[in-house]
């Protein structure tokens, strides 16, 4: 990601006790639109970071269920204006010929926000018809899992400069960092880990394990499922729907990774 589109330097008064403030300069994570269009035509926009948008958009598609292998995408551009400069907010997915999409799978134009993914979902049982459960689980040494957070803080550039991004970071069984991405939304930051695994067409994820910075939803375990990752870890809480959907997909579901200390709220550790 780089880091001059992912960040923006501001000028911010800081206050601190009954004295003047002080005038001081700072750094904020970048925040904007992207449309996401399939043959022209408008299927989302959501919020992100600039950078790794081709990620982020294949990511989507993959994880919305709309496309399934790196065949069926020929290219992907970004539209452009009456001037003839390309529109970085605006990226169009080009089909390979013959390949079929059902973009009748998004019910509706979705607005996705940074914060809180796309809303209204199917039931878990409808979105598992989609996607089948993990066939093998996962099941990793504690040891491992408690060394994927201190891999996560070292490669989290722009979070360093402004502390305003989610990552998320995929690891493979004996816990080495494979990649790792960052955005102001979790979803988007995970879309961003699902988008270049299916250009390196590693789709599906098995064997591996995805540490993300946030809280789990509903929606990041439905993600996870849909790339094949059979384990999921968290520095912060799961949410209910998280660790039902977890249970049922036969995932491994960690929270409150903190070093040594870890709650397994579906699946089982070795030993």
């Amino acid at each position: 990601m780089s880091l001059a589109k992912a960040t923006r330097p501001v000028s911010i008064a800081r206050h601190e006790g009954a004295g003047p403030p002080e005038v001081r300069d700072d750094v904020i994570a970048v925040e904007e639109p992207l449309e996401i269009r399939v043959g022209g035509q408008s299927v989302a926009v959501v919020m992100r970071t600039p950078g790794h948008d081709r990620e982020l958009t294949a990511g989507f598609l993959v994880t919305e269920g709309i496309v399934r292998r790196r065949e069926e995408v020929l290219d992907l551009i970004y539209c452009r204006n009456d001037g003839g400069r390309p529109e970085e907010n605006i990226l169009d997915v080009v089909l390979a010929p013959g390949a079929a999409v059902d973009l009748a799978r998004l019910t509706r134009h979705v607005f996705t926000s940074s914060s809180c993914g796309i809303c209204s979902k199917a039931t878990i049982a409808a979105v598992q018809a989609q996607f089948p459960p993990i066939p093998t689980p996962l099941v990793l040494p504690p040891a491992v899992l408690a060394a994927l957070p201190g891999q996560l803080r070292a490669a989290q550039a722009a979070f360093a400069l402004t502390g305003g991004l989610h990552a998320s970071a995929l690891f493979d069984a004996a816990g080495v960092l494979q990649v790792v991405r960052e955005d102001v939304g979790r979803h988007n930051a995970l879309d961003k880990v699902v988008g270049h695994a299916f250009f390196a067409e590693r789709l599906p994820l098995a064997g591996t394990v995805l540490l993300v910075s946030g809280r789990v939803s509903f929606e990041i375990m439905q993600k996870a499922l849909a790339a094949g990752i059979p384990g999921v870890a968290a520095l912060s809480a799961p949410t209910s729907a998280a660790v039902e959907f977890a249970q049922a997909s036969g995932q491994l579901l960690v929270g409150f990774l903190r070093g040594e200390r870890m709650n397994v709220y579906a699946g089982t550790l070795a030993g």
